[in-house]
């Protein structure tokens, strides 16, 4: 009698802590082609590009992996893992990242690849959480004749800035000075009559309207007009071509327009010699990268693939989920057989997605 009274006691108790264990969300699997894929990838790029605030913007490649969990209040978590590529449009150009050519592997592409957390709910996704490792593209096979990164303080490309910067400053179509604000790719390259040295480069308009002014300072970048340049020497020839942006928040006389909207905050940018962000280190570096964690919450939702900066990471507690590679409809798990077939589907790899570029 006492060994059966223990045994009830027992089963109550084991009965009592599973009912006090939180309930484990549901796990969906959709297929890195799907919809829901798409717009979460496009979402995580917009805000990633929104953080980088020096070199360029970047262009989705390929999405890997993506996870959604679905909480018991109704809102979603989506974990995506994410192929970024560096394109040719600097931060500042105002061109949508969508429209800017992904620079070429012959050029020494960037890549990055990135785990991102987003939530969801009321039907509105938000990032939450990113963390990137930025590299360089391996070249396939060897390249003769193209283009080699080098480092953002060597001599003679600095030698080019400053020289292509003085002749552009002298144009006299160019209605003021404007100064070096940061490097954003110095190259060589192997061609006949001595080796090529390119440049790319920002810059900002200062106070001065001719280049013999004397000591010229860098206008506000809320109202300066900034701009980028592309410039290349072989030899003793060298060419400059600059494109000018308008300034990041237009003035407006609000005794004229007194309903005009308040302007959004500036950008701030790595600059070259001082101001937001400057950091010595990045001269020894030769291309720039995306910032490489993000998580003011410290969120707990990130993998560890992409960690750059830091040798361990939390992984959001949850039961690993199966991955089906044939599936195209998402795999719940829980909710279904994760060898479930799907009726009429064409056979599909669920993750990764389409290569977009290479």
């Amino acid at each position: 009698m006492k060994l059966q009274t223990t045994l009830a006691v027992l089963g109550l108790l084991l009965v009592g802590s599973w009912a006090q264990l939180p309930p484990v969300p549901n796990i969906t699997l959709p297929s890195c082609h799907s919809p829901e894929a798409q717009e979460g990838a496009q979402v995580a790029l917009d805000f990633i590009n929104g953080q980088h605030t020096h070199g360029y913007k970047y262009a989705l490649n390929q999405i890997e992996d993506i996870k959604v969990y679905h909480k018991p209040d109704g809102t979603e978590v989506y974990k995506m893992e994410l192929e970024l590529l560096e394109t040719t449009c600097h931060v500042l150009d105002p061109t949508p990242s969508a429209l800017c050519p992904v620079r070429p592997k012959q050029e020494t592409a960037v890549e990055a690849d990135c785990d991102v957390a987003l939530s969801k709910a009321a039907g509105v996704l938000s990032v939450v959480a990113f963390k990137c490792k930025t590299e360089t593209e391996t070249p396939d096979s060897p390249c003769v004749g193209c283009l080699n990164l080098i480092a953002f303080n060597n001599t003679e490309a600095a030698q080019l800035i400053q020289g292509s910067l003085d002749n552009f400053n002298r144009d006299p179509n160019v209605s003021a000075v404007f100064a070096l604000l940061e490097v954003g790719r110095l190259s060589s390259q192997v061609v006949a009559g001595g080796p090529k040295i390119r440049a790319e480069y920002a810059i900002i308009e200062t106070n001065c309207t001719a280049i013999e002014d004397g000591v010229c300072v860098p206008l506000n970048h809320t109202v300066a007009r900034h701009g980028f340049c592309h410039s290349e020497s072989v030899g003793l020839t060298s060419s400059v071509n600059c494109n000018i942006f308008l300034p990041l928040i237009e003035v407006v006389d609000p005794n004229v327009n007194a309903s005009v909207a308040p302007a959004p905050p500036p950008v701030l940018l790595h600059a070259h010699t001082a101001g937001p962000g400057y950091s010595p280190t990045i001269h020894a570096l030769e291309h720039h990268k995306l910032k490489p964690l993000h998580d003011p919450t410290a969120s707990g939702l990130l993998s560890a693939e992409s960690a750059e900066s830091l040798e361990a990471s939390v992984v959001v507690d949850v039961p690993a989920a199966p991955i089906v590679k044939r599936d195209v409809a998402p795999v719940v798990v829980g909710a279904q057989p994760a060898d479930a077939p799907v009726a009429g589907a064409i056979p599909l790899v669920r993750c990764p997605g389409r290569v977009i570029h290479f």
